[in-house]
Formats: structure tokens, C-alpha cells, sequence
């Protein structure tokens, strides 16, 4: 991703290195009421960061999702993106990461109104990735809840 050259100062003849990164414009995200804002990758890790939170989820499992959400605004080939377009290329990809955290990101993003609202996102999941959740313990149980 980086060009590494090597230079001399013309005036003292001194040896040293340049590194360069092309700098590639990111189109701008467009939000629900209509605001344009800049691309942020902090702001992005932000939000997975809160969704991941005490996941057992990998620095490099986050660095993936990020990468793939550049990637698609990259070769979108627009200049604004609708927010609601990459909220799903993320939940896309938590989805196959982490049930968990995908429901957490997705509560926000949808903007769950109520226990309902959720009970039906993981009965979805669950009917989406039947058998994936070996590794994880089931979203929802139907042992009755004690108060």
C-alpha cells in the first residue's frame, strides 16, 4: 500500500527515504435526514468496537470488516453513499462473524423500538444460518426467564 523511495537532498547531498500513499477519495456518507458527512474509518471502528464489546472477536476479525466496507464505498463508484447501504455491507459481514454482535449493530441501525423488534431479528438470523451458531451459545432458549 506504500511506496518506499529513496532520495538525495540536492543541496547537502544527504540520503533519505520517502514514504507515499496514493490518497483515494472516499465518497461522502449520506445520512437518514438527508446530511452529507466525510467517510470516517474511526468512526466506523467506533461503532464495531461497541457491537464486538466483550465478543471473543479478533483485532484482524474487525480490521476485515472495515477493509471490506472501504472496499465496497471504493468501488461503488459514487461520490455519496446512502448510510443505510453501508450498514448493510457491516451487518453483512458480522453476520457471518458474530451473531451477537450483529444483532447488537443491527438494534441501532434499525432502530429496535422494543423486545419484539429484536426477538424477530434473531428468529430471522437464525432461520438465515441454520447450524452456524455451534461455536456460540444460542441466541435465544426456550427455557422460561427468571425475574
Amino acid at each position: 500500500m506504500q511506496i518506499r523511495r529513496r532520495r538525495e537532498c540536492p543541496s547537502c547531498n544527504g540520503r533519505f527515504s520517502t514514504y507515499e500513499t496514493a490518497e483515494i477519495k472516499m465518497p461522502s456518507i449520506v445520512k437518514r435526514d438527508g446530511r452529507r458527512e466525510a467517510f470516517s474509518e474511526q468512526k466506523l471502528r467506533g461503532g464495531l468496537a461497541r457491537a464486538f464489546e466483550k465478543r471473543p472477536v479478533s483485532i484482524v476479525d474487525i480490521d476485515h470488516v472495515i477493509d471490506v466496507v472501504m472496499r465496497n464505498l471504493r468501488t461503488s463508484g459514487e461520490r455519496e453513499v446512502p448510510a443505510g447501504k453501508m450498514g448493510e455491507w457491516v451487518m453483512e459481514e458480522l453476520k457471518r462473524i458474530d451473531q451477537v454482535a450483529y444483532v447488537r449493530f443491527a438494534s441501532v441501525y434499525r432502530r429496535f423500538e422494543d423486545v419484539q423488534a429484536f426477538r424477530e431479528e434473531v428468529e430471522k438470523l437464525e432461520k438465515e444460518l441454520p447450524g452456524l451458531s455451534t461455536q456460540q451459545l444460542p441466541l435465544l432458549s426456550d427455557a422460561p426467564v427468571k425475574r
